[in-house]
């Protein structure tokens, strides 16, 4: 049974019981209006017995009899006279009404209602010819069951009907409210591995189903940059694998082709050590990247900007020893406006990594230079190396690409896209300002996280 069926079955269930409930309540009440009715006319022809007898000296059985079957209308009526010992003074028409069922039948007030085999009846008290005297009635009101069987089948009809058409109305109104839905599922069936591209409709983004779309293709975003990293991932690597490990393998085979001297082995051992740390420099950068492509979201807290400086100075040195890196760190007086929300290990990567490269590209000293704005904390790198042409300051930021005038120095292409992922997922503003033969500048800046000092 699909959702629509059963919330069409559901809905007609409850609306069923809230038939029956008001059914219910519909006939109870008519049925006591009608009866109350009833028994105020018994009450009424009681009164009017007692009236007349009091206006006798002696109970004449013959007026009464004739008025009894003239003026009440009622079926199978049944009256008695009795005194309060149950002694019979007048009769008419008993059937169920005997002495003996009396005295169950009454109680201390001056009149009150009873049913006895299907009638209704009452008892009523009054003073002949200064004897306490009763008068009990007993009448089939037929009139009230015609009706209320006619009120019953009208009912029974009424609700059948109600049903027969909440149930089209509510699968109608299913199918109508899961029209969103089957177009959901349509458009989902049409999005496979190689069409992520695709994006539901969102509509005007106000109801649950279009809050719905909008956390799938939320899911989708995430799907897609999951794919195209892992796309990314397996054709750089495959890319920029293949040739060294083809190199380390023809190097190898060279080796063991033929008997060498030891001198001969070293020197082809100490080559392939050279290459396979150049493969290990080359794969870390490519897991690095892959590492910050695969996760939009780092751990972030807060970080000094000026120990991520100093830290990256620190590993960069350790490779370029005696080049001068000089920092020029504009400290305020409150030293928590030098804190940026940040991952401090991804943070020193990307700074160390432009360092490296200002290193690698001049024979002069490095300046990097922190201010302060209002808004910003501004860091700049600059060296008096190389540069980079003009033209293509918008393509060194992309994976494997390097400048034209950059290939006699050594390196992959990838240090300057994972700066510039890194600094994308902490929302810095990164632009490069570069002359060629006279330097590169790039200048970064973070949003300001001012605290109240402490």
């Amino acid at each position: 049974m699909n959702i629509k069926i059963r919330l069409a079955f559901q809905f007609m269930l409850v609306v069923a019981g809230i038939l029956l409930f008001f059914a219910g309540l519909v006939f109870y009440f008519t049925y006591t209006s009608h009866r109350d009715k009833f028994r105020s006319t018994l009450l009424n022809r009681a009164k009017n017995t007692a009236i007349i007898m009091v206006s006798r000296q002696q109970i004449d059985t013959a007026l009464l009899k004739n008025i009894h079957e003239s003026t009440f209308e009622s079926q199978n009526q049944e009256i008695m006279i009795t005194d309060t010992n149950f002694k019979t003074l007048y009769t008419y028409n008993t059937e169920f009404l005997t002495t003996v069922k009396l005295p169950a039948i009454l109680k201390p007030e001056s009149y009150g209602f009873f049913t006895m085999a299907g009638k209704d009846g009452i008892f009523y008290r009054f003073q002949y010819k200064q004897t306490p005297t009763i008068i009990f009635f007993l009448a089939f009101d037929n009139s009230r069951n015609i009706f209320l069987h006619e009120f019953r089948q009208i009912l029974f009809w009424g609700i059948l009907f109600s049903l027969w058409l909440s149930a089209l109305t509510s699968y109608f109104l299913s199918r109508r409210a899961f029209m969103p839905v089957m177009e959901i599922i349509k458009n989902v069936k049409d999005i496979n591995s190689s069409s992520l591209s695709k994006r539901l409709d969102e509509g005007k983004r106000k109801d649950e189903l279009e809050m719905l779309a909008m956390t799938f293709n939320e899911m989708l975003a995430d799907l897609e940059v999951a794919f195209k990293n892992q796309e990314d991932f397996v054709s750089n690597a495959s890319h920029e694998l293949r040739t060294p490990l083809s190199v380390l393998i023809v190097e190898s085979d060279y080796l063991l082709g033929q008997d060498r001297t030891p001198e001969e082995y070293k020197a082809h051992i100490s080559d392939l050590v050279i290459d396979m740390k150049k493969l290990n420099i080359q794969l870390n950068s490519l897991l690095e990247l892959a590492q910050i492509n695969s996760s939009n979201t780092l751990p972030l807290q807060n970080v000094r900007i000026d120990e991520i400086i100093f830290e990256s100075i620190l590993q960069v040195k350790n490779r370029f020893k005696g080049r001068k890196i000089i920092p020029k760190i504009q400290y305020p007086e409150n030293e928590n406006d030098l804190l940026i929300h940040g991952n401090a290990g991804m943070l020193t990567i990307a700074l160390k990594n432009l360092i490296e490269n200002a290193c690698k590209f001049s024979d002069n000293e490095v300046n990097i230079e922190v201010a302060l704005t209002d808004e910003f904390i501004k860091l700049n790198i600059s060296d008096t190396g190389i540069g980079i042409p003009s033209a293509e300051l918008e393509i060194i930021y992309k994976p494997f690409t390097r400048a034209s005038n950059a290939k006699f120095k050594s390196g992959f292409g990838i240090g300057l896209s994972l700066v510039a992922r890194i600094l994308e997922v902490h929302e810095a503003i990164l632009e490069t300002v570069s002359t060629e033969n006279e330097g590169t500048r790039f200048e970064i800046l973070f949003k300001r996280l001012t605290l109240t000092k402490q």
